[in-house]
């Protein structure tokens, strides 16, 4: 029993692009297709985007070091980085550095969703490892097959004893002077002083916290819309009624015989253009058409045989096709000459359809017959 042979080349296909690809070693950068195949990108923008992706940390990307790079200009260069931040691929923000300045921080993804899904999950907090875990193993086993002894602690560090807080000895107080008695004969007003107390510290005000900048979320990335079915129409559906073959105004034998030899020697510059005689004498009137409106008959086989659909399937009616689509305007009307006559008096040339006199002969001859209006 014979063995299929697998190692036989595939078929190319018939159009489109053929990649001819060479496995790479070093100087190569894995692009995802959601950039290089993105629907709502600019061409500008993914080609940007993959130089940005190619390159190492650290390596500056600003307006004017791009626009220094490519020959594109700075509008076309900015318009494509907003393009590329709107959709995720980019983010720039301000940061603060040393002497009171700001840079700009970029951030290239080549994976916007995953890491858009990042952000709104945040980074997981670091495990609490309980005190029973940091014990230190020692052997499984004692020696000579013993017992296994317990596991060796790290001592436990020694508690401070917290300070008691030191309170302050409050002021002492002064006895109240017992007021005077004054007779009941003489009344005299007394003031009675309050004893001045020394005024307690104000507590110093605690330092205000420091505001902690909220991250602002990335806006969402709307997802481009799948293109929808194409739509294909029934086969009861009204058809495009075909435009007729053209046909010469004024036919003549002469004319048939030179578009009938142009269709037939059609094969010899398109080989695929290889008509039977029933196609000919079909396509006739039309290429008749043609050469009655003027057209030579190197721009006829031109138009109607230049660049054919891949494969050609039906020849004669590319041809019908082309005929009656592509067929050049009729010439404009000729308009008509009067012909020069000879004036049969003064012998003089004029335009007119029949012999005769001039005009200036005809006035002289109607001014002697008649009386001149004018006196002469």
């Amino acid at each position: 029993m014979d063995t299929q042979q697998v190692s036989a080349p595939s078929r190319a296909p018939s159009a489109g692009v053929v990649h001819i690809n060479i496995r790479l070693t070093d100087g190569y950068t894995v692009i995802s297709n959601r950039l290089s195949q993105h629907r709502g990108l600019s061409l500008l923008a993914i080609g940007l985007g993959t130089y940005i992706q190619s390159l190492p940390d650290g390596w500056r990307i600003g307006v004017k070091a791009l626009a220094a790079r490519f020959p594109e200009s700075e509008v076309r260069i900015a318009a494509a980085l907003r393009e590329l931040e709107q959709h995720g691929f980019l983010r720039r923000t301000r940061e603060r550095v040393g002497g009171g300045r700001l840079a700009t921080r970029t951030e290239s993804y080549n994976h916007p969703e995953a890491a858009v899904r990042g952000r709104g999950r945040g980074r997981p907090a670091a495990p609490v490892v309980p005190a029973a875990a940091r014990a230190v193993p020692v052997a499984a086993a004692g020696p000579a097959g013993g017992p296994a002894p317990e596991p060796v602690r790290e001592p436990e560090p020694a508690r401070v004893p917290e300070p008691e807080p030191v309170r302050e000895p409050e002021p002492a107080r002064v006895p109240e002077p017992e007021p005077a008695r004054v007779p009941e004969s003489v009344r005299v007003a007394v003031l009675e002083s309050e004893p001045v107390r020394a005024p307690l510290p104000e507590p110093e005000p605690e330092p205000e916290p420091e505001p902690v900048p909220v991250p602002v979320p990335a806006p969402a990335l709307v997802p481009a819309p799948a293109p929808g079915p194409r739509p294909v129409p029934t086969p009861t559906a009204p058809r495009k009624p075909r435009v007729p073959l053209p046909a010469p105004q004024r036919p003549t034998e002469g004319l048939y015989a030179a578009a009938a030899g142009l269709l037939a020697g059609l094969h010899r510059t398109a080989p695929l253009f290889l008509l039977s005689e029933e196609d000919v004498r079909g396509l006739v009137p039309g290429v008749a058409a043609w050469l009655e409106r003027g057209a030579r008959p190197d721009a006829v086989r031109a138009a109607i045989t230049d660049d054919p659909p891949v494969p050609l399937r039906h020849p004669a009616k590319l041809l019908r096709h082309r005929l009656a689509t592509l067929i050049p305007p009729p010439p404009p009307a000729a308009v008509p000459v009067v012909p020069l006559q000879n004036c049969d008096h003064c012998d003089r040339a004029f335009r007119s359809s029949a012999p005769g006199r001039c005009r200036g002969c005809r006035d002289a001859r109607a001014c002697a017959d008649e009386p001149c209006p004018t006196g002469a």
